[in-house]
């Protein structure tokens, strides 16, 4: 079994992907600055809008360059995937919640 067989049956995309990729790519970076540059939006607003973008981002490159989708040849590094995500949403919310508690408790002293 050479390399090469191990490979066949995956799709590494085309050129029309990547460049679809691509264009969504330089498309979502351009919103973003335009909606930090404009300034007409609240920071609220902003804050959401940017998050929003920064979603569609990530999973255009998923798709498009990492190649991620629901087929049953991608299920493990979807799994895994999937378990990263969470494993630092675990981390990043507990942090954010012990800081929380920590400064919401020094400031009753």
């Amino acid at each position: 079994m050479s390399a090469h067989s191990i490979h066949e049956e995956e799709s590494h995309g085309s050129l029309g992907g990547y460049l679809a990729g691509f264009v969504l790519a330089v498309v979502l970076t351009a919103a973003s600055f335009w909606l930090v540059l404009h300034g007409g939006f609240s920071r609220e607003t902003a804050l959401l809008g940017l998050a929003a973008l920064a979603v569609v981002q990530i999973l255009v490159h998923l798709v498009f360059f990492l190649h991620m989708n629901t087929s049953s040849s991608q299920r493990w590094n979807v799994t895994a995937f999937t378990y990263t995500v969470l494993t630092v949403a675990i981390i990043v919310g507990g942090t954010l919640w012990v800081m929380h508690n920590v400064g919401m408790n020094m400031m009753s002293r």
